[in-house]
């Protein structure tokens, strides 16, 4: 194969990484937080390329983008490590962070702990995210209690997808907006350092965004929150599934990809590649030798 080992991904010049009191500081000075998916090591590199991004998110939709699964609830620990641990070798600045699958923390304070400590050490991420409110608020005081950065998740949650009969808008009704906002608030008590927003009435991500201490990070959740995320096939026009409303595409890979395979194809198929520049030749003499031990 052409490709050659390269050396660690550095960072953009003049960008440290990120952390936490990073993340905290431009929250209070309103700049806003770039988060972006990423699920093997060219797209952590991608990821890493750009100043701007501030967080690389191991996402559990990659049961869904990259290994066919039809929910993230398919989703396993021993495959989240596999793709966070490839993507980590890609990551230089951003804080990297990888979403506990389905299952993994929902037993005991003794899975949670042992399940997050395997991502971190084993995955190199350096933060977990976890989907929930005021339900899981013992098992994130629990982690965070012990050194272990929880990024929180509410609104929408897409591994309860089948109890919420689907992907649907969530805090619509007065009541339901309430009960985001008191598991928001709950899960920063706990010692979440952010939490991410989906799917809400804009008027909510920032009323929510307005009541915290901590960053939020809306997909879904209006201009309001303190940053955004988005999938990573969502944003670069890799994915041939639903588009949501809140999904823009900022580049449409799948069209010259989808070009160059069928170029290539063309090219094998009537004789044209490899051309004779493309190929190795044999010196002359060596090749005549050669062709005298066939006798």
């Amino acid at each position: 194969m052409s490709v050659r080992p390269r050396k660690d991904q550095q960072a953009p010049e003049g960008r440290k990484k990120v952390t936490i009191q990073s993340l905290q500081n431009k929250r209070e000075n309103k700049s806003p937080i770039t988060m972006l998916t990423a699920y093997d090591y060219p797209t952590g590199l991608a990821c890493s390329s750009n100043p701007n991004i501030d967080i690389t998110l191991v996402g559990d939709s990659l049961a869904q983008v990259c290994l066919g699964h039809s929910s993230t609830t398919q989703l396993t620990l021993a495959e989240m490590i596999h793709h966070a641990r490839a993507v980590s070798r890609g990551t230089s600045h951003p804080l990297l962070v990888a979403d506990m699958p389905f299952g993994t923390y929902h037993v005991s304070h003794s899975d949670a702990t042992s399940n997050a400590i395997r991502l971190i050490q084993e995955g190199r991420v350096d933060a977990v995210k976890l989907e929930g409110g005021t339900e899981i608020v013992d098992i994130v005081r629990h982690l965070t209690t012990i050194g272990i950065p929880v990024m929180a998740h509410v609104g929408l949650l897409p591994q309860r997808h089948i109890s919420m009969s689907g992907y649907k808008v969530q805090g619509r009704s007065a009541e339901a907006a309430q009960r985001v906002v008191h598991d928001a608030l709950a899960l920063q008590a706990a010692g979440a350092f952010s939490i991410v927003v989906e799917a809400v009435p804009k008027e909510l991500g920032a009323f929510v965004t307005e009541r915290l201490k901590i960053p939020t990070i809306g997909i879904g959740a209006g201009p309001g929150t303190s940053g955004q995320v988005l999938v990573w096939d969502d944003a670069m026009g890799t994915w041939p599934g639903h588009k949501a409303k809140f999904v823009r595409r900022f580049a449409d890979l799948q069209t010259p990809r989808d070009s160059g395979i069928s170029r290539y194809a063309e090219a094998v198929c009537d004789g044209s590649f490899p051309s004779d520049s493309e190929s190795y030749t044999m010196d002359a003499e060596e090749w005549d030798k050669f062709l005298s031990m066939q006798m």
